[in-house]
C-alpha cells in the first residue's frame, strides 16, 4: 500500500511546478492524479470552477494518497470549510479579504493568498503571511514586476500563476522569491477528455524537470498559516 504523502510545510517547496486543475468530470481526478504525480508533480491543485471539483478532491485525497491535494479559486469562508472537508490540505485563493484570510488561518492547513500589487503584499508581511500567490502573474506585471519587489520585500515568497507556460516557466523559477509557478499546460483539456494520462505523465515529467534558481535553495522555515 502506498505510504501518504507527508503534510506540507510550504507548498512552494513541493515541486517547481504546481498543476492548476480544471475538472469537467470527477471521474477523471483519480486517474489524471496518478498520471501527475508518477510525472514528478505531487501537488495538485484542483480549481472551484466547477461543480466537479470538490468531489475529484475527495476522490484524489481518499485515492491516491502520494498526492498532496490542494484547492484553488477558494474565495468565501464557506469554500474553506467545505474544501478541508473533503481533503484539500493547501488552499488557494486569487485574492484576499479579512474574512477571507481568518477563515484560511482556521482551516489548519497551509494556504496561499492571491496578491497582484506592493500594497497587497505589505499588508499580508503585516498579517505574518510570508507566502503568497502573485495572480494573475503574466498581466500583472510578469517577472519584472517580482524581480522589482525582491529587494524592498525580501521576505515575501512567492507562486505566480495565471498566463504561464512552458516557455516562460523558467524565468520565473529563476528568481530568488518565487517558489514555484502554477501551470496548467501539462494537464491540456484535450487529454484529459481523451484520457490521455501518458501524455499528462510526459508532460508532468518536463514539467518536474524544471530547475529553480535561487529560490530553490532558500530557507523554507516559515510555514504560510
Amino acid at each position: 500500500m502506498t505510504s501518504p504523502a507527508p503534510s506540507p510545510a510550504s507548498v512552494l517547496d513541493l515541486a517547481p511546478v504546481l498543476p492548476v486543475v480544471v475538472l469537467s468530470d470527477a471521474a477523471d481526478a483519480v486517474p489524471l492524479a496518478r498520471a501527475l504525480v508518477a510525472g514528478g508533480l505531487p501537488a495538485i491543485e484542483v480549481t472551484l470552477r466547477t461543480p466537479a471539483a470538490l468531489d475529484g478532491i475527495r476522490a484524489i485525497a481518499e485515492e491516491v494518497p502520494e498526492a498532496v491535494v490542494g484547492a484553488g479559486t477558494v474565495i468565501t469562508p464557506e469554500q474553506v470549510s467545505r474544501c478541508v472537508a473533503a481533503g484539500a490540505r493547501f488552499l488557494v485563493s486569487p485574492g484576499w479579504t479579512e474574512s477571507l484570510l481568518a477563515a484560511l488561518r482556521e482551516s489548519g492547513v497551509p494556504f496561499l493568498p492571491g496578491v497582484s500589487t506592493a500594497s497587497e503584499v505589505v499588508a499580508l508581511l503585516e498579517r505574518g503571511v510570508r507566502e503568497m500567490k502573485f495572480f494573475p502573474a503574466q498581466a500583472a506585471g510578469g517577472t519584472a514586476y517580482l524581480k522589482s519587489l525582491a529587494g524592498p520585500l525580501p521576505d515575501a515568497r512567492f507562486c505566480p500563476t495565471g498566463g504561464i507556460a512552458e516557455a516562460t516557466a523558467p524565468e520565473y523559477l529563476a528568481l530568488p522569491n518565487v517558489g514555484c509557478v502554477g501551470g496548467s499546460w501539462m494537464v491540456p483539456a484535450d487529454a484529459v477528455a481523451a484520457g490521455d494520462w501518458a501524455r499528462i505523465e510526459e508532460l508532468a515529467r518536463g514539467a518536474a524537470g524544471l530547475s529553480r534558481g535561487a529560490a530553490g535553495s532558500r530557507d523554507a522555515g516559515g510555514t504560510c498559516r
